[in-house]
């Protein structure tokens, strides 16, 4: 590819970015974000009626748990797959200042982190939200550093807060009680 067709493809693509950004940003419906927060996602995960608990997506319960949780200790270690640097610090930027200026993410429901091992079915939803719980609260403990997420690149310990705590809120969408 020649520097012209480089060029061009770079302002496409870079103006798509903008306007699936720009999209996604005029869509979601701001929230509160104070309740962004560790102690207010474990509150809402002890609310949980566990035994009534199911799930309107392609993932049980559990598994949505697990996912949360996972994301949630990759960042305390580091994620098994990331996007391109271009995409992180284009796109993921982008759609991170969007999700975190609404104080709501949205995102696909059954797409697994990349390069995460499968979610089995068959964990019971006891042990999947004790982990995700156990995972908030080593996360709030955490004094190492914060690994660059996938698919927005760095961040704060405070924005990787307000991720997670978004990430849960978006799959709670998909339980219902």
């Amino acid at each position: 590819m020649n520097r012209r067709q480089f060029m061009k493809a770079s302002v496409i693509g870079g103006g798509a970015a903008l306007g699936v950004g720009g999209g996604t940003f005029l869509l979601i419906e701001e929230v509160d974000k104070s309740e962004l927060t560790i102690t207010a996602a474990l509150k809402q995960l002890e609310s949980l009626p566990l035994s009534e608990l199911t799930s309107s997506g392609q993932w049980n319960v559990s598994q949505i748990f697990m996912h949360c949780a996972q994301s949630i200790e990759y960042s305390m270690s580091q994620f098994p797959e990331h996007k391109s640097s271009f995409f992180k610090n284009t796109v993921g930027k982008l759609a991170f200042s969007a999700f975190s200026s609404k104080g709501k993410m949205t995102h696909s429901l059954n797409e697994p982190i990349p390069g995460a091992p499968l979610l089995t079915s068959n964990t019971d939803v006891n042990v999947a939200l004790n982990r995700l719980k156990q995972s908030f609260i080593d996360f709030d403990n955490f004094q190492g550093p914060i690994a660059p997420h996938f698919a927005y690149g760095k961040l704060t310990k405070l924005e990787f807060v307000q991720a997670h705590v978004m990430h849960l809120n978006n799959h709670l969408q998909e339980i219902n009680i």
